[in-house]
This record gives structure tokens, C-alpha cells and sequence, in this order.
């Protein structure tokens, strides 16, 4: 509201007074979200963060890699189908989609496939580009190099082997090569992510806790709630 001359309150133009009304508030996680959401979303983050093994065996495959694998939908079907001899049947299976589907992408009729499939082409493009030189490097780290894996998770310990309380910890250690034959073993046969956790706990634990035997020689290492993990080959 104005003021005239006279003293009495005058009406400000419509735009005016809009300009002037305080803007509203606006709340980041919007205001209709509860506790039980919370959980939800930190149950989601923290099975994203346990998943990180096979991904991070999968991004130290590709750092590997000497030609960058195909990334279109259509170029990554054709390679798909080049390497299952032409079945569109096979790699229909191997994505979890209809044969049809397929051949769509195949033709160029469809070329923007939803997140779940796109997500499915990547990984089997990725997974079975330049076989010959993967397996080799698979190989090699299986007998002479090892792995070098670097993290930050939660480690605990067995009431055997130390008196230390378990907590979240950096943690980088090159891990054996009879290790790392036992990891990537393990992922080349489709291991579940539980046993997977395993093997690498067992292998950080040999590599990083155990070290020098002694009271520490027999320590149990429970190895979860991974923020980030990187894998060298």
C-alpha cells in the first residue's frame, strides 16, 4: 500500500504490489517428504555403494582397453550380434528383451533405448569388446601382477586378532596374484555380490591387516557399506 498526500493509505498498482509480496519458500527435498522416504533413499545409497565391486572391476577392464568400444545403440547391437554369430535370439537373451526389439534397433527404427537397456547394451559391449586382450590382462594379473585395489568402506575385525574397533577407512593395497585369480574368477562365473564382498575382504585383509602374521595372522575382516572403490589391473 501507498501513501497519499493527505495521509491515507493508496493502492499500489497490481504489478507493483506483486513485485513487492516476498517470494515463497522453496524446499530442497520438497515438502512432502518423510522419514520413511529417508530410509528408503539411504537403504538405495548404500546397496548402490555394495554394488561398486563388479562396476569397479568392470571400469579397470575398460581403463585397459586399446579402442573405445562402440556407442551408439545400433553400432553396440550390431557388435553384439557380430559376436553371437547373427543370432538376434541369443543377444535378445543376453539383454532381457524380445527378439523384435532387436532387430529394431538393428534397422534404425528405434534409436533411443529407455535407461534399463541402455544401461544392458553398455555393459555387454564393454564386457566382451577386445575379448582376446582382456583375457590376457586377466591373465596376468592372475599370476604375476595382482590387483591394486583402493577404497573407503566400513572394516571390522574378529575378536582374535586385534583390539581395534571397527570404523570406515581409506584404505589402498595391492592385493596377490592368487587372490586376484580368485576375484576375477569369481566375476567371470557370475558371482553374487555377497561373495564377491568376500573375496576381496579376504584379500585386503592378507594384503593390508595381516601383514607381519603374529596375533594379526588369523584375523577375521568384515568388509561393507563401500562409498567408493577404483580396481587396477
Amino acid at each position: 500500500m501507498g501513501v497519499s498526500r493527505a495521509g491515507r493509505p493508496s493502492a499500489l498498482p497490481a504489478q507493483a504490489e506483486a513485485t513487492a509480496r516476498p517470494a515463497p519458500t522453496v524446499h530442497p527435498t520438497g515438502p512432502t517428504d518423510s522419514p520413511h522416504q529417508s530410509r528408503q533413499d539411504q537403504r538405495s545409497a548404500k546397496a548402490r555403494g555394495n554394488g561398486d565391486l563388479k562396476r569397479g572391476l568392470r571400469r579397470a577392464e575398460r581403463a585397459l582397453l586399446t579402442r573405445p568400444a562402440p556407442k551408439s545403440p545400433r553400432a553396440q547391437m550390431k557388435f553384439l550380434c557380430t559376436r553371437a554369430k547373427g543370432s538376434t535370439q541369443a543377444v535378445a537373451e543376453q539383454l532381457g528383451v524380445s527378439r523384435s526389439t532387436v532387430e529394431r534397433y538393428l534397422s534404425g527404427t528405434s534409436r533411443r533405448p529407455r535407461k534399463r537397456l541402455q544401461a544392458a547394451l553398455g555393459e555387454e559391449t564393454e564386457s566382451q569388446w577386445q575379448p582376446q586382450f582382456m583375457a590376457q590382462a586377466r591373465q596376468r594379473a592372475a599370476t604375476t601382477r595382482g590387483l591394486v585395489i583402493s577404497c573407503r568402506a566400513y572394516f571390522g575385525f574378529g575378536p582374535e586378532g586385534t583390539s581395534d574397533t571397527g570404523r570406515m577407512r581409506d584404505i589402498s593395497a595391492a592385493v596377490s596374484p592368487a587372490h586376484a585369480d580368485r576375484i576375477l574368477a569369481a566375476q567371470q562365473g557370475g558371482t553374487t555380490d555377497d561373495d564377491l564382498r568376500k573375496l576381496v575382504a579376504d584379500a585386503l585383509a592378507d594384503a593390508y591387516f595381516r601383514v607381519g602374521g603374529g596375533g594379526r595372522a588369523g584375523l577375521h575382516v568384515e568388509f561393507k557399506d563401500v562409498e567408493w572403490l577404483e580396481i587396477r589391473l
